[in-house]
Order: structure tokens, then C-alpha cells, then sequence
């Protein structure tokens, strides 16, 4: 059982982890996700579980953990309180660098009580007074600091807390010393006074909660830009729906719509539900289903998807799939959980987040000493001061903040853009894997053709119709070509047979007669036929042969090429990438396809239950991962034993369950453009995670102050708090670039465009629209008044002289 947390306090990677330890050692889980993008927690437990034992073991590493998805309960303050209060902080910030450093550098105007020419406790103690609200403005560093240290879960916000305690500290210390100089009144305590006086960290740690507090506030902006491909998916879906109940129309939230309920859908109104019509008709757009953007003419009994729209028309559909069982919802909640999940890539820096923030406490400690020793035998003044500058410098300017984001945000990034363009990746995995896809392997019917075959040929070589027995023996059969077959042969009714064998991949008999192909019947074909078969075949046909003693006739079939699939197989090429396609037909039809599509590789007459053993083959011959595509019931097990499985959207529901990836558009040039993006990804990330390291790595050494002896160079705390913001900030930026990836797109030029003059408005653009449909084959069709056009999609062949006689039947004229 899955069950999904928000998550309240975690500012970075070291946070990310301490809540997933704490949550893998609670009895009953089996595994969980922590995204600290979304402060989130997916956790997948078994009936061992005790129901609040995750919140408790949360609440005790330092958090909070709520059940389910209320993220208004993980919000402190929201953006437009941070904001203000950021303001306040660097007001007060300005003032304070202007008290401490505005008279001595630049001359600034500083009254007497305040000018340290004239009273330094007073320059010091005003420091002090304009720091207090600054921390009181910032506060949850302060507290989720100190929490952290007293639990030993040492995260982010203990090393700002100890940067900022530290100098406030010896800040404090500096004002007693001075005060103490005061006391004296002699040569040593006027020392203290000009020792101490210039070396108070006050501006420090007001800079380091103040660029920390920017730094967080630029990330969270930043966080929502990258949330956004995912609520631009999320706002798409329906809100309310039309509901008949008790025989009176009723209006309701779409998610309490029940299966089985009768919708009622008007003009502009968005489907609701996945259903069925059951009375009237309209123009659909599912463009955000399939990417098409011209309307689908549905008519009753036709089914419809939820977040399609009615462009016009009225229908009443009955509810088949409601709330989340919605095509759409299911949508969402794949791009949810698929950004949720985790990269293989992000392993490493899971592990180092665990002991990044005491190895960096470990280093400031040695930084402290080391620099103390050295001061001291080199008689530099202020040793101790000169230490604890580099050491509450190392503390501030590391940032594990960098390493927990790098991977998240370019995982949200990627899977959001790529399901606003059709392309569901289910998780993090696969995006990373499909980078690393070697070789391709196609199923033909339904992936690379249409899955809608015609017959080309008819060849009768008896007295009497064998039509007849063709029709019976196709009417039940389930194999994709009967369909076509039927289409062709009509509805008969002359021949009647009670029992039907099927043998898979080959044909069927009633026990009288065969029907079936070249592989069925190889032994019954005599040596004319045989050679006239070929020749079909040579053609890139199928053939099927009717067999009864002797040959009676057969039918030839040829399938279409889906649209952009040649641009598909040249893209891949490109990448050298291997491509493979299996099929049942023989081996002229497919080396015909493969030939004219540039495929590398083909297996010809392919029995379903052989795919598993070919891909197993091709598995372990492959220097890479090898992905399957496919869309029926009989590629199921290839998909399910391939490394990564590619279904369409109009794939079978168990295709689909099967995949990894799920091409929403039914493009299969969508391949090309997933594994781009997979690459492009896997690159950001990468770059992400080495700058994270580097940048942490770099900026540390140089906080120790190593240079220092060298040629003088040191870097001030409130320098290694801007450093720290600006390596999270520029992770998060690097990986928002991934929404600057391009999708190459195909045009689809399978289309007919007619001028149509006298066209006025929308209603002449319905009319014109209805009288296209009169004609067969007809996919979709849309008008432009405007324009004066109309665009149509065919489904096959169409009679054009047939479209414009009823085109201007309707009063309007065709150029």
C-alpha cells in the first residue's frame, strides 16, 4: 500500500535525509521517497504497519509529517510574508552597514554617540540593537538550528545557526571586552578597545540571514516556476460537470461524479468523465489527449475522454470512468508520481548529503585550530579573531541545499514538459535509463502501420462466391485483419458453421474449410498459386488463402505507414541507435517496410509467444538497454521483459499497464524527442550535481584562509553567505533550462484543404463541416470562416467530387 506525506521543515539535502532514515527504520515499510522540492514523501508499506508510527518517527528526527496532500499545513508563511519580511531585513541591513562602515569608508554623515571616532561602545552596542530584529525577522534558522544540534540531525540551518551564534557571540564578547577597556581607563584596557572595536561580526551575521533568507526566497520562486508544466496539466482538468438526478439537471464538482451517472454536455463545455455517448453528437477536441488539434466527430455510442472539449453539438454520455480513474487523472498522477521519484544519478549525492553537514563542521573545527596555530607563531594580531573568521566562513558558505535539488528539480522539469507534449514517463528511472536506450524494437501492426489494412486484391478461382465462407469464418475471428475483411466482404448470410479453430499467427478452420496464410497452407499451395502469392507478397501484401481440397482464392492486405515513422527511423539513425521490428507477416512484407523505413534489423513471421525469447536474444547481444514499442495484448510480455516499454495511447490497456512510457499522441516520432529529452536531462543533471560538488568544494578550501598567508586574500562571512545562496539558486536556474528543450515536431501533411466561399460565421462553418461528414473515410474536419477554408483529415480514400457537390449543396461555393 502506497500512502503519501507533506513534509513541514526541511530546508535541504542533509533534512531530506534524516526524515527518509527515520522513516525506513519504522516497522512495516518497505520503501520511501523524500522530495524536498515538494516537501513531499511517498512511503510504500506492508500490513505490518501501524497507522501514525511514520509521523511519530518524523516528529522525533525533527519534523513534521501529515498524511495525504494538504500542502497548506507545510507552509510556514507564504511568499508575500517572506517577501515583506525580506525587505524589512535588508532595510535594517543597509542601516547597519551603513552605522558600521558608511563613516569609515565612504566619510557618511554619523552623529557623535554613534561615530566610533568619538564613542565605540556606542558604535559597537547600535550594531547590536538594529542585529535583534533582523534575527527576530529570520528567526526559524535560529530555531531549527538550534533544534537541530540538540538532536544531533545536523542539517542547513545548523551551520547558518552556528554562523550566525558565533557571531553574535564573540560580537558580545567584543562589546564586554570593550566595556572592560572602559573599566580599565589605562593603556591596556585602550587597547582592548582598539582591538576589539573593528573586529565585532555583527553586520556578519545580519548579512548571513539575510542573503540565506534571499537566497531560500529566489529558490522557492524558482521551486514554483518548476511546479509549472505540472499545475499547467493540473488546471486542464474538469471542474464541474451536468448531471441528470432525479430526472432534474443538476451541477457538480466533477470529481463527485458517480459511474454510471448521465452527463449532459453543451457546446464549449468540457467532458467531465471518461464515457460513452448515448444520445446526440458533436465536434471534440482532444488535443490534449492526442495532440490533434482538429476536432474528432463522435456520434452515439463513440466514447470520449475527460478534459476534451465539445467545440460544438450536444451530447448526453453515461459515466464509465470517474474521479481518479480518469484517463486525464491517471495522467496527472503518473507526471506526479514520475517527479516525485528518484534517479539513479541522485544516489551519490543522497549518500554524501548524510555527512556533508559534519564534515563541514569537522573542517571549521580544523580550520578554527589550524589558523589559530599559525597566527600565533607568526605573531599576527588578533589570532583568535583572524581563526574564527575562517571558521564561521567555512560554516556559511557550504550549502547542501545545491546537492538535494539538482536531481529533483530537472526530474519535475523533464516530466512535466514532456506531458504537456504528450509523452507520460512513469518515473525518474526510466528518464534516466531511456538516455541509455541501445537498441529499439518495433512491433509492425498497430505501432508502425495503422493497424487498419485494406484489401487490395481479390482473387476467386471457383464458379462460386467464396465470400460467403471468407465472411463466416473471419465474423469470428479476433485477429486485426478480420476486421478489413469484413469491411470488405459485407454482411452474409449464405454459409453458417458452428465451431472455429484458431491456430495463432497463422489461421482458422471449421474443419472443412482453411483460411489462413502461406505458413498455414505451405504444403497445399501448388506451384502457380505459390508464385502468384509471392508476387503479392513482393508487393508488401498480405496474403490470406481460402483452402478446400484445393486453393478456392485468397485476399490480399496491405497496411499504412503511421505518418512521421520514416522521420523516426532516420532520426534514430542519427543517434545510432539500432532499430528491430517484429512481425507475423511474411518475409517480402516485411523487408519491404524495412527497406523503405531504413530498419536494421527484421524477424518475419514472429508467433506472439516468440517475442519474449527474440528480445531475450537481442537483450544479451545489445552494448546498451534495449526498449520495446508495441500496442496489443500479444506484446505484453515483450514489454514487460524489456529494459524500458513503450506503449501508444490507443494501446491496449494491458500494453499500456506493461509500459514505462506512454506516447500520448500516438506520434511515434515521440520516441526521437523522449530520448533527446532523457539525454538533455541526464546532462543537466550531471552538470547540476558537479557544480554542486565543485562550487562546495572550491568554496570551502578558499574560506580556510589558506590564501591568507599566502598573498593576504580572505573571504568574510558575509561573503560566504552570498556564495551560499548563489550556489543553490544557480543549481535550481541550471535545471529550470531544461524548459528551453525544443520538441521536434512533424507536420502532418496528410491532410486536404478546400477554399469555401460565402462562409459568414460559426454556424456556416457547421453546416459546411456537417456536410463533409456525409462523405466515408472522413477522420476529422475543421472550417475557418475567417479563413475560408476547411481542413480535412481523411481516414482512407475519399471522393472529392462527392465533398464539394455536398458542400455546395449547402449553399456555399468550393474553389
Amino acid at each position: 500500500m502506497k500512502k503519501k506525506y507533506q513534509i513541514k521543515g526541511m530546508t535541504c539535502a542533509s533534512c531530506q535525509a534524516h526524515v527518509r532514515d527515520a522513516t525506513k527504520k519504522v516497522k512495516g515499510v518497505i520503501d520511501c521517497n523524500v522530495n524536498l522540492l515538494n516537501n513531499s514523501m511517498d512511503v510504500l508499506v506492508n500490513d505490518d504497519y501501524i497507522d501514525g508510527d511514520i509521523e511519530a518517527a518524523v516528529k522525533r528526527s525533527g519534523y513534521e509529517a501529515y498524511l495525504g496532500n494538504d500542502v497548506n499545513k507545510v507552509k510556514n508563511v507564504n511568499n508575500y510574508n517572506k517577501l515583506y519580511f525580506l525587505i524589512a531585513s535588508f532595510i535594517l541591513l543597509l542601516v547597519l552597514m551603513y552605522v558600521s562602515m558608511g563613516n569609515m569608508m565612504f566619510g557618511f554623515y554619523l552623529p557623535d554617540f554613534l561615530d566610533m571616532k568619538h564613542n565605540k561602545m556606542g558604535f559597537v552596542l547600535i550594531q547590536f540593537i538594529i542585529l535583534i530584529p533582523i534575527c527576530i525577522l529570520n528567526n526559524g534558522y535560529l530555531i531549527r538550528g538550534f533544534k537541530s544540534i540538540i538532536r544531533m540531525k545536523f542539517n542547513m540551518d545548523t551551520l547558518v545557526f552556528i554562523g550566525v551564534a558565533l557571531s553574535i557571540l564573540y560580537g558580545i564578547f567584543a562589546m564586554f571586552m570593550i566595556s572592560y577597556g572602559y573599566y580599565l581607563a589605562n593603556d591596556k584596557g585602550y587597547s582592548y578597545i582598539e582591538d576589539y572595536h573593528m573586529n565585532i561580526y555583527f553586520e556578519s551575521a545580519a548579512m548571513i540571514l539575510c542573503f540565506v533568507s534571499l537566497g531560500k526566497y529566489l529558490e522557492e520562486i524558482s521551486k514554483e516556476k518548476t511546479k509549472k508544466s505540472i499545475k499547467a496539466l493540473i488546471d486542464l482538468s474538469p471542474k464541474l460537470a451536468n448531471v441528470i438526478r432525479n430526472n432534474n439537471e443538476i451541477t457538480i464538482d466533477a470529481k463527485d461524479v458517480i459511474k454510471g451517472d448521465i452527463l449532459i454536455v453543451r457546446q464549449g463545455d468540457i467532458i467531465p468523465v471518461d464515457g460513452r455517448i448515448v444520445k446526440g453528437e458533436g465536434s471534440i477536441n482532444e488535443s490534449n489527449i492526442t495532440g490533434e488539434s482538429i476536432p474528432l466527430y463522435k456520434k452515439e455510442g463513440d466514447f470520449l475522454y475527460s478534459s476534451t472539449i465539445l467545440e460544438n453539438g450536444y451530447i448526453e454520455l453515461i459515466a464509465e470512468k470517474v474521479g481518479e480513474d480518469t484517463s486525464f487523472n491517471t495522467i496527472i498522477r503518473l507526471v506526479e508520481e514520475a517527479a516525485n521519484s528518484k534517479a539513479p544519478i541522485s544516489k551519490l549525492a543522497d549518500k554524501i548529503s548524510k555527512i556533508f553537514v559534519p564534515l563541514i563542521l569537522v573542517i571549521a573545527a580544523i580550520t578554527f585550530i589550524v589558523n589559530i596555530l599559525i597566527a600565533s607563531n607568526l605573531n599576527i594580531d588578533n589570532s583568535f579573531s583572524l581563526a574564527l573568521n575562517f571558521a564561521i566562513t567555512v560554516v556559511v558558505i557550504a550549502c547542501p541545499c545545491a546537492l538535494g535539488l539538482a536531481t529533483p528539480v530537472a526530474i519535475m522539469v523533464s516530466t512535466g514538459k514532456g506531458a504537456l507534449n504528450g509523452i507520460i514517463i512513469k518515473n525518474a528511472s526510466i528518464l534516466e535509463n531511456t538516455s541509455k536506450i541501445d537498441t529499439i524494437i518495433f512491433d509492425k501492426t498497430g505501432t508502425i502501420t495503422n493497424g487498419k489494412p485494406i484489401v487490395t486484391d481479390y482473387i476467386n478461382k471457383v464458379d462460386y462466391d467464396i465470400l460467403d465462407i471468407i465472411y463466416e469464418l473471419e465474423n469470428k475471428s479476433i485477429h486485426p485483419l478480420a476486421k478489413a475483411i469484413i469491411e470488405y466482404t459485407g454482411k452474409r448470410d449464405k454459409y453458417h458453421t458452428e465451431k472455429i479453430d484458431m491456430i495463432e499467427g497463422m489461421g482458422l478452420s471449421d474443419g472443412i474449410y482453411y483460411f489462413g496464410n502461406k505458413k498455414y497452407l505451405e504444403n497445399k499451395i501448388d506451384d502457380t498459386d505459390l508464385n502468384n502469392i509471392n508476387n503479392l507478397e513482393s508487393e508488401g501484401k498480405t496474403v490470406l488463402i481460402l483452402y478446400k481440397d484445393i486453393v478456392l482464392g485468397y485476399i490480399a492486405l496491405k497496411d499504412t505507414i503511421k505518418e512521421n515513422t520514416k522521420e523516426l527511423f532516420e532520426s534514430l539513425n542519427e543517434l545510432k541507435i539500432n532499430t528491430v521490428m517484429l512481425t507475423g507477416d511474411n518475409e517480402y512484407s516485411a523487408n519491404i517496410i524495412s527497406s523503405e523505413l531504413g530498419i536494421k534489423k527484421v524477424y518475419s513471421n514472429v508467433l506472439p509467444s516468440e517475442k519474449g525469447e527474440i528480445l531475450k536474444g537481442i537483450k544479451e547481444n545489445a552494448n546498451g538497454l534495449v526498449a520495446m514499442v508495441g500496442d496489443g495484448v500479444n506484446d505484453a510480455i515483450a514489454l514487460a521483459n524489456s529494459d524500458i516499454a513503450i506503449s501508444i495511447k490507443n494501446a491496449s490497456s494491458v500494453a499500456i499497464e506493461a509500459s514505462d512510457i506512454i506516447l500520448l499522441h500516438n506520434d511515434l516520432f515521440d520516441i526521437y524527442n523522449v530520448i533527446k529529452l532523457s539525454r538533455r536531462t541526464l546532462n543537466t543533471i550531471k552538470l547540476c550535481l558537479f557544480w554542486a560538488f565543485f562550487y562546495n568544494f572550491i568554496c570551502v578550501i578558499l574560506a580556510t584562509g589558506f590564501l591568507y598567508y599566502i598573498n593576504g586574500f580572505k573571504i568574510n562571512p558575509m561573503y560566504g553567505s552570498i556564495a551560499m545562496s548563489i550556489s543553490s539558486v544557480s543549481v535550481v536556474l541550471t535545471a529550470l533550462s531544461i524548459n528551453l528543450f525544443k520538441f521536434k515536431k512533424k507536420e502532418n501533411d496528410d491532410f486536404i484543404i478546400l477554399k469555401v466561399k460565402n462562409m459568414m460565421c460559426q454556424n456556416c462553418e457547421h453546416h459546411v463541416e456537417d456536410a463533409v461528414r456525409l462523405s466515408n473515410n472522413i477522420l476529422s474536419v475543421k472550417a475557418d470562416h475567417k479563413k475560408g477554408i476547411v481542413k480535412i483529415i481523411p481516414s482512407g480514400n475519399i471522393d472529392l467530387d462527392e465533398i464539394k457537390n455536398n458542400i455546395n449543396k449547402k449553399g456555399y461555393k468550393v474553389k
